[in-house]
């Protein structure tokens, strides 16, 4: 009898602790309870992983549990997304992709994923310039220059490309549609494997993150021509932007975010909605961020899922304009 008083206590005890788990879950209040993985689906080194990796650091501060950074690079970012558009929803795999993931419905012809409906926004992290950045080598000093060889030599003009749906990839394709020139993209897997192969004088430009390029532009391995935002960047103040250099009107933003599962209780998402903004309004984090080129947004879940779906429209129509055809995974 006692052994079954015993046992019995034990079951009780079990439930008991599994009903406190899910409620302190369901409230968003105790989460996380075990580490959190940050799924970049994207190489070392890219505006995406630099900013995951800022946001895990200040994240495991604020919250007192450890969020890793994980890359799953590959297939324009597909691999890293649809990872964690089919991981359990309860907010212990999350993803910081960059604002390919609004280009990518419009570029492939099927994806493993349907963007709002499996996965659900959490925050727009921060913003940032793209930068139209060259080889030492390459005989241009200004946007206009850049203009003038691609018309010079159509096709000859080679970019490297992050992935074919990534924002430096959008921005080129705008460019060149505002210019009226043609430049070859060369797709490589990410901001990081593209910026060295310019380096190896592989390819003569890129536009990439100013947190990406930045070192390099400094150590005077690249030099920085224009960004792509309406306003310069306080990174790099001296150089121009790209409508006033050369093409009126011209803006291609970046931006990195965080999304979770679909699913997910919808106050984990706000805990961790209201932990990014704190993060990233840090002054701490903010020197950080501002250093790379990076601009802190911390955004509510409604108000990013807002921006995605302007953003998707938005590009949907420069992909049409560019010509540019579903692709087949």
């Amino acid at each position: 009898m006692r052994n079954t008083m015993v046992l019995a206590a034990i079951l009780i005890g079990v439930v008991q602790l599994a009903v406190a788990q899910t409620a302190s879950t369901g409230s968003g209040q105790a989460y996380p309870l075990k580490p959190v993985r940050l799924i970049v689906p994207a190489s070392p080194g890219g505006g995406s992983d630099i900013t995951a990796r800022f946001l895990a650091q200040k994240l495991s501060e604020q919250m007192g549990q450890s969020f890793v950074v994980e890359n799953r690079p590959g297939a324009s970012t597909l691999i890293g997304v649809e990872f964690v558009a089919k991981a359990a929803p309860d907010g212990y795999t999350l993803l910081v992709p960059a604002a390919a993931i609004s280009v990518n419905p419009s570029i492939f012809a099927k994806l493993p994923y349907d963007t709002l409906r499996d996965l659900a926004p959490v925050s727009q992290i921060v913003e940032s310039a793209n930068v139209l950045v060259v080889h030492p080598s390459v005989p241009a000093r200004t946007v206009k220059d850049v203009i003038a060889l691609a018309k010079a030599r159509p096709g000859a003009l080679a970019a490297a490309s992050p992935g074919v749906s990534g924002t430096p990839h959008m921005a080129a394709e705008l460019f060149k549609l505002m210019a009226g020139v043609d430049i070859l993209m060369v797709p490589y897997k990410g901001s990081g494997p593209g910026l060295i192969a310019l380096m190896a004088g592989e390819v003569p430009l890129q536009f990439s993150t100013p947190a990406s390029a930045l070192p390099y532009v400094r150590a005077g391995r690249m030099r920085a021509l224009g960004v792509t935002t309406k306003a310069r960047v306080a990174a790099m103040p001296d150089v121009p932007t790209i409508a006033e250099a050369a093409l009126p009107g011209y803006e291609a933003t970046q931006w990195f975010a965080l999304f979770a599962t679909a699913g997910t209780p919808r106050a984990v998402i706000d805990r961790l909605s209201q932990e990014t903004a704190r993060a990233v309004r840090s002054s701490d984090l903010k020197e950080k961020l501002s250093a790379e080129g990076l601009e802190p947004v911390g955004s509510t879940a409604d108000e990013f899922a807002a921006y995605l779906r302007a953003e998707m429209t938005k590009w949907a129509k420069v992909v049409k304009a560019a010509g540019i055809k579903p692709q087949r995974i």
